[in-house]
């Protein structure tokens, strides 16, 4: 018998994949947190019935939130990532060598020591990496008791929904402002420009209102909804387009280069017209 997993994407598309097997399934305070293992992505998180991440893919989307906004400030040394549980974002931002503190700020103590376990080359500097701080807590009370300490704010959430809905409210953005430093840079997953477009477009004003250069940037992830995904960048002073290729570190990459820091941001014609409708 094949067993095959579905997850609802919209109301009228999914994405489905073959499942060699339910590695992992319970329920935390916060969520439900499954680990299936996959034929064509390895194993693969998900939160809520959601895909998170997995094993083929999750590269793109940890390499392209966080190495696009550290390669936009010039001297990244405190970095503090709101969310990211499975580990991925964390691991991109202890390797850049700049960076002195990574703090990560996770909700659910489960997800760190669930992927802990079952996805250890993702969760590789959720312990024992000098850099990293692990905590435990709500990412909204924690920026407020640390105001102008970050250099960068990497807000890896999952879907506005639930215990992360408060991480896509305009609030949320000006405090995210204030635990920046003067010049300091934010960036966001801001979801499917195909399939929520006016969501993109509600997220972006919001981050335009608060700080004075934002930008939106796209990968492509083939386990995200449309396969066509959408960050979001807001900065205190730096222009991520302004960023000179030489001046990018030379590190291993698998998708994210200079050239695509750059070409990230050229953005098709029907997401810059939204962008620019009020």
């Amino acid at each position: 018998m094949e067993l095959w997993y579905t997850e609802k994407q919209t109301d009228n598309v999914g994405i489905t994949c073959k499942v060699n097997r339910t590695l992992h399934t319970e329920t935390s305070p916060f969520q439900r947190i499954d680990v299936l293992e996959t034929k064509q992505f390895g194993r693969m998180l998900l939160l809520d019935g959601l895909v998170m991440t997995t094993e083929k893919d999750e590269f793109v989307y940890h390499e392209m939130i966080a190495q696009v906004p550290l390669n936009t400030h010039p001297d990244p040394q405190r970095v503090l990532v709101i969310g990211g549980g499975d580990g991925g974002s964390l691991r991109e931002v202890t390797r850049h060598p700049k960076v002195r503190q990574a703090t990560l700020c996770e909700i659910d103590a489960r997800v760190i020591e669930v992927c802990q376990e079952y996805f250890p080359a993702i969760a590789n500097a959720l312990r024992g990496n000098p850099k990293a701080e692990i905590l435990v807590a709500d990412g909204i009370a924690h920026i407020q008791e640390r105001p102008h300490y970050y250099d960068v704010i990497l807000i890896d959430s999952t879907d506005p929904i639930g215990a992360a809905e408060g991480l896509f409210t305009l609030d949320f953005y000006r405090q995210v402002y204030k635990s920046l430093k003067e010049d300091g840079i934010m960036a966001a997953q801001t979801e499917s420009p195909f399939y929520d477009l006016n969501l993109v477009r509600k997220i972006y004003k919001n981050i335009e209102q608060v700080f004075p250069v934002t930008k939106l940037y796209l990968a492509s992830i083939p386990t995200y909804p449309s396969g066509l995904w959408s960050f979001t960048l807001g900065s205190k002073r730096y222009d991520p387009e302004q960023v000179k290729e030489a001046d990018i570190p030379d590190m291993p990459m698998q998708y994210y280069t200079a050239q695509i820091h750059k070409a990230a941001f050229n953005l098709p014609k029907f997401i810059d017209d939204a962008l620019k409708t009020l």
